[in-house]
């Protein structure tokens, strides 16, 4: 249905509405720390705006009709797994290069938390599997008492 120029657009309309949303905030609380409470208001607001048109670009990237909560958790583990396997230390190795050391400890901060995140997606996606797995093995069990009971009704 989207075409590959498509979902590369509404990717980066996504990220640049959550880029700002998370802006805005921040300079709302720079704004109020220096007694601009009417600026800071108006940034709030705005991020509002921001966070919602970046909600509207999630639905087309993300329908909820074809998505089951195992399949959100297996994106969720893909993306924080690629952050702490590729993205991260990609950026670490070039903040190394260029000699800026409080970027490395962001980026290795920042890279141990998206694995920690990953476990935990990966915990829930098991505890969910399992769940399932349970509800086939009852459900199997209903439908041989059924079918069972069908065929003594009709011999």
């Amino acid at each position: 249905m989207k075409t590959i120029k498509t979902l590369k657009n509404l990717e980066s309309a996504f990220a640049g509405e959550s880029m700002a949303y998370q802006k805005y905030l921040y300079f709302a609380k720079l704004a109020r720390k220096k007694g601009y409470e009417e600026v800071a208001l108006a940034f709030e607001e705005t991020a509002k705006h921001e966070i919602g048109h970046a909600e509207g670009h999630l639905r087309f990237l993300y329908p909820e009709e074809s998505l089951t909560v195992e399949d959100i958790l297996k994106l969720a583990i893909a993306g924080e797994t690629h952050e702490y396997t590729e993205m991260y230390p990609t950026f670490e190795k070039i903040a190394k290069e260029e000699n800026q050391m409080m970027a490395v400890g962001e980026f290795q901060e920042q890279a141990a938390e998206s694995l920690e995140h990953a476990e935990f997606f990966k915990k829930n996606l098991e505890k969910i599997s399992k769940i399932f797995a349970g509800l086939a093995k009852v459900e199997a069990a209903h439908a041989k008492k059924y079918e069972e009971q069908l065929e003594k009704l009709t011999k």
